[in-house]
């Protein structure tokens, strides 16, 4: 049997976007939480470039960065494959998780982290870049079709952290009036069974956003 290794952190949606990929395939893996102000000796050495998590250790070999990670799971275990098979569709997957990781996250913690004064305009750019996702969706169940796919498992983030986000700050930034579409498919993400294993406690998240929050003088 293959040995599969996770080092990850129980608030990390890129670690719980790797969690969710190899149960969606049925890999059975051993999970190593990492303490993030302590990194472990396993964690500098597999990630020496980086020093964070998500890390797969597969047969003794290391993959780190989460997008990679899950190409990786996708191509070492073809059954239930998470990508689609058609190249033009991979591809649009490929860039809808990027436009993800590289436009919305960076938007919505743009947010939280900037100066009142320029808070308007990065409520803007997130509203706008959510409205972008939510022309993406459409009518389809998930991203991925009729079943969860690469980008709806990126897409971890908006549909379980973004809510926590909001209840821990105060701030309403998806709601169905704005975006009817993607509190459809969040509805129907979070309900999924395979995506509730791999959420990490909602009051223990909200209790640890609202102490960061704290930390940083967040008003809203």
């Amino acid at each position: 049997m293959a040995e599969v290794k996770l080092l990850g952190a129980w608030g990390s949606p890129f670690s719980r976007r790797v969690e969710m990929a190899l149960k969606l395939k049925g890999v059975e893996y051993e999970y190593i939480e990492e303490d993030l102000a302590n990194k472990s000796p396993l964690l500098l050495k597999s990630n020496p470039i980086h020093k964070k998590v998500p890390v797969l250790l597969h047969n003794g070999k290391t993959i780190v960065e989460s997008l990679v990670i899950l190409e990786y799971i996708d191509e070492a275990w073809k059954t239930d494959p998470i990508l689609p098979e058609d190249p033009y569709d991979k591809a649009m997957a490929r860039f809808w998780a990027k436009f993800l990781d590289d436009m919305c996250m960076p938007a919505i913690w743009q947010i939280m982290w900037s100066k009142e004064n320029q808070r308007e305009k990065a409520i803007k750019e997130a509203i706008q870049h959510l409205k972008t996702l939510e022309n993406e969706l459409k009518d389809k169940r998930f991203f991925g079709g009729e079943k969860i796919g690469l980008v709806d498992i990126v897409a971890n983030f908006i549909g379980f952290w973004l809510g926590a986000i909001q209840e821990a700050s105060g701030m309403e930034l998806v709601n169905k009036e704005r975006f009817p579409v993607l509190c459809r498919w969040i509805d129907e993400y979070v309900n999924c069974s395979i995506v509730k294993e791999n959420l990490p406690p909602r009051d223990e998240l909200i209790a640890f956003l609202q102490t960061r929050f704290s930390a940083s003088s967040w008003k809203y």
